[in-house]
């Protein structure tokens, strides 16, 4: 029998990023393939979906785990801390996959379930292009499911508890870059130029306008300026400044009234003090938006195996599980990680780690989802 714990703190000990997943995916189809799962490897570049077939088409769903670490060092001094320096499961993607392999080897060695899973191990999560490129490569053709079902750990809740939310659940993602062009030159004369730097400042000033004043107050939106940069020094204007940042919300409607407030902004800015600008604007991740049906089935699965806030609200963060929803139904539903030490820190943190005690929480719930019906 396939001892968890050490498959899960192995994964963390080799942790592998994007599409790069080759380590992490033959592990996971090895195990699948043993337990006599058909497996196709290779979906959308990296990905893996091991099918048990055990009743028709039609009443097929689909699970999802991702599978890919962040870029990003580890600070913990766990004995199974990462081995490859600038990569770490600082998102508890190696406990997703661990727990959907194990509730996939638990319902294979059940001769008595008869449903069809098709068992979806993502890649590429954290950049946002993993669902995408599995869509793309023919997922829900040549594995067709009536919904799929996603799951993610949350530090600080306690193990056994979930939450979900019927709607709106995770937000969307938007990037964006400005690059202001001014005239450069000597510190001492700024008259004689166009300071990129005052425009700079006067356009991030002006974006906090957006969620205050075009935004209405019944909506969540978040527009942050994270990087300005420039190509002055110490006793030079620059010509040159670039903005970059993100922003989130819950809707469409939202992220196109950002957008057109953001170029307006910049535009007017700009005609203000002389400079010019190019603006790029685009979406990482859609907003999650789960089914009613399919939430109020996963939130009784959860009761099955602890308890559930089914009305959680709204979370800020952004998920890839969403590509999969705007093509399915389906929901997404958030498991507790745990109050204390590494499990309590939150996601991407360099201290964060997966909580062992709650692999089978998750298995659980994935083995109660299974036998439920859509």
């Amino acid at each position: 029998m396939l001892d968890l714990v050490a498959f899960r703190r192995d994964l963390h000990a080799h942790p592998e990023t994007g599409f790069d997943l080759d380590r992490t995916s033959d592990l996971i189809a090895a195990e699948l393939e043993r337990a006599g799962l058909e497996v196709t490897r290779g979906v959308g570049r990296a990905g893996i979906v091991a099918t048990l077939r055990r009743g028709p088409d039609e009443t097929a769903i689909g699970f999802r785990a991702d599978m890919d670490a962040l870029p990003t060092h580890e600070a913990t001094n766990l004995p199974y801390r990462s081995g490859t320096e600038g990569k770490f499961h600082g998102c508890g993607h190696d406990g997703h996959s661990t727990m959907l392999l194990g509730a996939a080897l638990e319902l294979a060695a059940d001769p008595s379930f008869d449903r069809t899973i098709h068992f979806i191990f993502q890649p590429d999560e954290e950049n946002g292009n993993g669902a995408a490129a599995m869509i793309a490569d023919g997922l829900f053709e040549r594995f067709p499911m009536a919904a799929i079902f996603g799951l993610h750990n949350m530090p600080g809740m306690e193990l056994g508890r979930f939450a979900t939310q019927r709607g709106s659940f995770c937000a969307f993602e938007d990037n964006f870059e400005i690059r202001v062009q001014g005239q450069g030159g000597h510190a001492s004369m700024p008259e004689k130029g166009v300071d990129p730097i005052v425009t700079g400042a006067a356009i991030v000033q002006q974006l906090q306008s957006i969620v205050s004043r075009s935004v209405p107050a019944s909506e969540h939106a978040v527009v942050s300026v994270t990087e300005f940069l420039t190509d002055g020094a110490r006793n030079i204007l620059p010509s040159n400044v670039t903005l970059r940042g993100d922003c989130r919300g819950f809707s469409r409607d939202v992220s196109e009234n950002i957008e057109r407030r953001m170029r307006a902004i910049v535009a007017g800015v700009c005609a203000a003090q002389g400079a010019e600008a190019e603006v790029d604007y685009s979406t990482s991740f859609r907003p999650l938006v789960n089914d009613a049906r399919a939430t109020d089935m996963i939130a009784d699965a959860a009761r099955d195996v602890g308890s559930v806030d089914a009305d959680y609200g709204r979370v800020g963060f952004s998920e890839d599980f969403a590509e999969f929803l705007a093509h399915r139904p389906g929901a997404f539903i958030l498991m507790g990680n745990g109050l204390e030490g590494n499990n309590s820190m939150p996601l991407h943190n360099p201290s964060y780690d997966f909580n062992d005690e709650a692999i089978r929480h998750g298995i659980a719930f994935w083995t109660s989802t299974a036998r439920r019906e859509y």
